[in-house]
């Protein structure tokens, strides 16, 4: 039996890689890159807040995947390609973690990423068994 869990949110593949969404190892859970893809139409809009909204819905999937909520993510890494739009990231932030004493950690980073992805992230959790 394997210590690690593969986690598989149907719409967030890597076009046929071999990779997984996320992995959990006890309830240590990491996730792999997460976009802001429309996981029903597999669709990734123009617009930078609705890729932030499908983000943040994507994130939200894979730790309920694993078997938790938000409430369980320590720390999120978002890539963006202009760190300066970070208004369109702190609306959905906020939304999902309105209670400014209970956030996780967060790191904002600037990338190149193909047409049309603006943002991504990865997220870290502990979801206690």
């Amino acid at each position: 039996m394997s210590l690690r869990t593969t986690i598989h949110v149907d719409g967030l593949g890597h076009k046929g890689a071999p990779i997984p969404t996320a992995s959990k190892v006890g309830p240590l859970l990491h996730s792999g890159g997460i976009i802001g893809v429309d996981r029903a139409t597999g669709q990734i809009p123009q617009d930078l807040s609705e890729q932030c909204r499908n983000m943040f819905d994507n994130l939200s999937a894979v730790v309920q995947a694993a078997g938790g909520s938000t409430d369980h993510i320590v720390k999120m890494t978002v890539w963006m390609a202009d760190r300066g739009a970070r208004d369109a990231l702190n609306v959905e932030w906020l939304n999902m973690f309105p209670d400014e004493t209970s956030r996780p950690a967060r790191h904002v980073l600037e990338n190149k990423f193909p047409a049309p992805i603006q943002i991504q992230c990865e997220i870290m959790a502990y979801i206690p068994d």
